[in-house]
């Protein structure tokens, strides 16, 4: 190391010590004499492509837009489904069977997908309610949790009547204490069979 600092001193006392070499003043403009500008080729793009491009972006736009709308479903807030005034609340559509809210009830379902609805007005609480059933079919997942919190007690009223219109909605029971307890729900989603496709 010491070495290489002793050189280094030299060498930048060599530099300094020693007249500064003179080399011939040599520009761009001498160095591009001889050279001819290249000759622009224009091409016209092809008009048709482009009208290709914007057709497929459009296109996809649209199929974006038409899967935004298959998401959303319109809960209305003037229905008031009648639900029992007793006990725990819980919900089973005609055609399923009963069980199912005992099964609920004792968390023997397990949500795959959970839904926080804190600090959501009813207008975000009814499109993020909409997209998590409309996710959890296209998935096919069968039990869902929407946590609705205890507040003020108002999308905890809500949220029963939103359910029963949504036509995917099975059954619905008061979430057990490990999924949230009084103040979330547990929600069994019709998802189709893979047997019903053949």
């Amino acid at each position: 190391m010491k070495a290489f600092k002793k050189e280094l001193k030299a060498m930048k006392t060599r530099n300094t010590s020693e007249p500064e070499v003179t080399e011939e003043r040599f520009s761009f403009a001498d160095a591009m004499k001889g050279v001819k500008p290249l000759v622009q080729d224009k091409v016209t793009p092809n008009k048709r492509i482009e009208l290709d491009k914007k057709k497929h972006k459009a296109a996809s736009n649209g199929l974006t837009r038409s899967k935004q709308v298959s998401a959303t479903f319109t809960f209305s807030d003037m229905y008031q489904a009648a639900l029992p005034n007793e006990g725990p609340v819980r919900y089973c559509r005609d055609g399923v069977p009963t069980h199912v809210l005992k099964q609920l009830r004792r968390g023997d379902y397990s949500p795959e997908l959970m839904l926080d609805l804190h600090g959501l007005t009813r207008e975000l609480a009814k499109q993020e309610i909409s997209a998590l059933l409309y996710t959890a079919k296209k998935e096919s997942i069968h039990c869902v949790s929407i946590m609705h919190g205890f507040g003020q007690g108002v999308l905890k009223n809500a949220l029963p009547h939103y359910l029963v219109q949504h036509p995917s909605v099975n059954a619905f029971h008061q979430a057990p204490l490990e999924y949230g307890g009084q103040a979330a729900l547990l929600v069994l989603v019709d998802v189709p069979s893979p047997f019903d496709k053949q």
